[in-house]
């Protein structure tokens, strides 16, 4: 928080120009990461990269409009933790710039949602879809532990010596920032709520427990470094994916609103946003 007070009251200190109140934030904040962060579908999306599918009502957005902060925005829909130091191919075909190319020893703040591509959760949860009720299609938690091990879960263990070195970078590159580790969300609740989205119960849990492993490591990860982390798992429970429409801060694979499936939609990137920056 080396320099978040002054700029909340830079926030305050505003220019009068016909009317309207314009602050003068000089507080950079950075945003990385993948999809969760990034907001594919959710308009409007930002026409500087059209490849991220990016919103510019993402949670970023959100907390940088709240913090009185200048945003960098980098997060990209598809992003594993090699694009961090290396390019990503983005949807379009064209290459997103390694998303830690935008920190600096000036930054002051670094958000980062990142991992559920790397251990290949959206497809996993993918897998577990079934328009069949039991026990007439195949459990994915069954295939996923078929072996007697856990597959998933092995991926998300070993996911954890790769996110500890990304911090490592994230440091080294902006070495006065805050860093702040976003979790992923409560996506489906317990048991689910099948046939309205269609993944059986025992199959939901499955999916919420691997989202739940994972945070546990980003966590451990976070506080083993000296970064900040920010539990949105436990603050989005009961506006999963089962949710109302009116409640629902997550969307399943049965889509009600512009948002891609299995992500946060323009409600939980609001709620996300404000989360974070209670927490800040």
């Amino acid at each position: 928080m080396r320099r978040l007070l002054p700029a909340l009251l830079a926030a305050l200190s505003i220019t009068w120009t016909t009317g309207a109140a314009v602050a003068e934030p000089d507080y950079e904040y950075v945003a990385l990461g993948d999809s969760s962060a990034a907001g594919p579908l959710i308009p409007q999306q930002d026409p500087t990269a059209p490849g991220c599918l990016r919103s510019t009502r993402n949670w970023p957005s959100v907390l940088a409009a709240r913090i009185g902060a200048r945003l960098t925005d980098v997060t990209c829909s598809g992003a594993v933790t090699d694009d961090l130091a290396g390019s990503q191919a983005t949807v379009d075909g064209e290459q997103q710039a390694p998303q830690a190319n935008a920190l600096s020893p000036s930054t002051d703040l670094v958000t980062v949602t990142i991992g559920g591509n790397d251990v290949k959760l959206g497809e996993a949860a993918m897998q577990c879809v079934n328009l069949l009720p039991p026990p007439l299609g195949r459990s994915c938690r069954d295939e996923f532990t078929a072996s007697g091990r856990d597959e998933l879960a092995d991926r998300i263990d070993a996911y954890a010596t790769e996110f500890a070195a990304a911090l490592d970078l994230i440091s080294a590159r902006a070495p006065e920032a805050r860093i702040v580790v976003v979790s992923y969300g409560t996506h489906i609740r317990r048991e689910g709520c099948y046939p309205d989205q269609p993944i059986w119960p025992k199959d939901a849990d499955y999916v919420q427990g691997s989202i739940h492993r994972l945070n546990v490591l980003l966590a451990r990860a976070a506080a083993e470094h000296g970064a900040s982390f920010v539990d949105v798992e436990s603050a989005s429970a009961g506006h999963d994916a089962c949710a109302p429409t009116n409640q629902r801060w997550f969307e399943g694979v049965a889509l009600t609103g512009p948002a891609a499936p299995l992500h946060p939609n323009g409600d939980g990137m609001a709620a996300i946003g404000g989360i974070v920056a209670d927490q800040l």
